[in-house]
């Protein structure tokens, strides 16, 4: 017996040293700048993932950009082929909204950080012509229809968006709190949706709270009808020496 206490507790150790990696994910140009992918990793298992995201994409931003439909990302990056095995997260697109966008506590200037829970071919695909909404939403979350202005409506060639749906994107339920509230919003968790089923988590974030740089943390509801494993938390560390945030997502778990 002793002989087998001692085998499992040098098994245990052998277990513990297993060392943390990180695993980098692939860059592209955002005004100017290079933002990163990557993850960490102890052997197969996914410890954190996300994108290193430097202030000078934030502070090159342009103040204006002419008015596409569907919108353009400013960068498609895929996420390490090993977080896209073990967790359900796959890429990431990066779109610059510089007057914001509908509804009111959005008109501000900021940056839409999607990370996606299905392929890319599948997101491009999207085109708002199936508009079953989700079953139920995470707690505390809405999933509106927007009116559109004039303008838009005749850009877009539809009078409203039915559960926020954008081509190329999908749905986005936001808190309600925040839709209810006359205040501008600074930063925000969007869950995302095409068909009833969740397909990516959002941070929205101000272009003026970016430029405080300061570390900041999101809540990340749970989310009803997720398949795979998802992050249970994110939050982003601002390194002054580098001048950049470091886009963190953990606590990757199956849906409740």
């Amino acid at each position: 017996m002793k002989r087998m206490v001692w085998f499992a507790a040098v098994l245990g150790a052998c277990a513990k040293e297993v060392p943390i990696v990180e695993v980098a994910g692939e860059c592209a140009a955002v005004f100017d700048a290079q933002v990163c992918t990557w993850s960490r990793m102890q052997g197969q298992k996914v410890i954190d993932v996300g994108a290193l995201v430097p202030l000078a994409s934030i502070e090159n931003a342009p103040k204006e950009a002419a008015m596409t439909w569907p919108p353009v990302a400013a960068a498609t990056l895929p996420l390490p082929t090993a977080v896209q095995q073990e967790t359900g997260l796959t890429h990431l697109t990066v779109f610059w909204e510089p007057m914001g966008h509908p509804p009111g506590p959005y008109l501000t200037p900021h940056f839409d950080f999607h990370f996606y829970m299905v392929p890319p071919g599948e997101v491009a695909a999207i085109d708002c012509s199936d508009l079953t909404k989700p079953a139920a939403l995470p707690a505390g979350y809405s999933l509106p229809d927007q009116e559109l202005p004039p303008e838009l409506a005749k850009m877009t060639g539809v009078n409203s968006l039915i559960g926020m749906c954008v081509p190329q994107m999908g749905m986005h339920s936001l808190l309600t709190t925040e839709l209810e509230s006359k205040d501008t919003f600074r930063g925000s968790l969007v869950v995302g949706y095409i068909r009833g089923k969740p397909i990516f988590v959002e941070p929205m974030l101000t272009r003026a709270m970016l430029m405080e740089q300061r570390s900041f943390e999101l809540p990340v509801p749970s989310i009803p009808g997720a398949s795979g494993r998802y992050p249970r938390t994110f939050h982003a560390e601002y390194d002054a020496q580098q001048r950049a945030y470091r886009f963190v997502w953990s606590g990757f778990a199956a849906a409740d």
